[in-house]
């Protein structure tokens, strides 16, 4: 039996992959954070699938190379291969549909961490499979931005932060960790390093309001986000500021180019968006 640790196992991310990799018959193990050794607790394990996040935003670019430093010294002892969640913040305000070839152009401060994370990673020497994805929405409330901006569906309203007409890259969380399952499946097959873009489902402000109506049965109007607020907000309380710093993804068009993870697995299919939006929708 394979076995795969996941860190952060509480988090959405690694919930969901703690569903999908028991499911697929791994033996999981769930790393505790700050009561064990992560070097010990990878003893053993074939894949080490890390959802840890800096536990707060005001340290996130000191504690998100540090995290990769631990994940890269466990997965070296162990032989695992590493397999990370990553996100768009890397490609920086360029338009268009991104892939592994895309230039990474960060000029925010988190995209910066993100960067220097993955090249940590990249020089370990481990296995590393990224799975880069967009926005998450999850089959349950789990503390992502999407809670947030669906709130007042009862109130028939959408919160949204930014253009109505520009498309946005989301990942379902249950599919992304089913083809998190996939990859490490087919690390045999993979390079030492790859990046593979999740595609998922990308939509406009516009089309999700729609989505979601329909999954609703009842109308929804577009409610601006409170940026204003968040501005004020922001000398007194961190994660305002940082919610600004990545304000410009929700005003520029992009998309995940899905080609190589569908060449990796062929046979993997993601969630119908409608079923998506009832899960949304409650």
């Amino acid at each position: 039996m394979q076995k795969v640790l996941i860190l952060g196992a509480s988090g959405s991310f690694g919930r969901n992959c703690d569903e999908a990799f028991s499911a697929a018959g791994w033996e999981v193990r769930r790393y505790k954070r700050g009561q064990e050794d992560m070097v010990a607790a990878a003893k053993g394990a074939d894949v080490i699938v890390n959802g840890l996040n800096p536990k707060d935003y005001k340290g996130w670019t000191l504690e998100l190379p540090k995290i990769a430093r631990q994940v890269s010294a466990a997965a070296t002892a162990s032989g695992a291969t590493i397999l990370q969640p990553a996100n768009v913040y890397n490609y920086g305000a360029q338009p268009g549909v991104w892939d592994a070839d895309t230039p990474h152009g960060a000029t925010t401060r988190k995209g910066k961490a993100r960067i220097e994370m993955e090249r940590i990673l990249r020089q370990s020497g481990a296995q590393v499979i990224l799975l880069r994805a967009g926005d998450f929405i999850d089959s349950r409330p789990s503390g992502n931005f999407i809670d947030f901006l669906t709130s007042k569906l009862s109130k028939g309203q959408l919160i949204y932060p930014g253009r109505a007409d520009a498309p946005h890259a989301w990942a379902y969380l249950p599919d992304m960790a089913q083809a998190a399952v996939g990859l490490a499946e087919a690390r045999g097959r993979l390079a030492r390093y790859e990046d593979v873009p999740f595609a998922g489902h990308t939509i406009t402000g516009e089309a999700l309001r729609s989505a979601l109506a329909k999954a609703a049965g009842k109308p929804l109007t577009l409610r601006p986000f409170p940026w204003l607020m968040m501005k004020m907000l922001s000398p007194f309380w961190g994660l305002a500021k940082e919610m600004q710093e990545m304000r410009y993804l929700w005003d520029l068009p992009h998309s995940l180019n899905g080609e190589k993870l569908q060449e990796i697995l062929p046979d993997f299919q993601r969630t119908a968006l409608e079923e998506v939006m009832k899960k949304l929708a409650g």
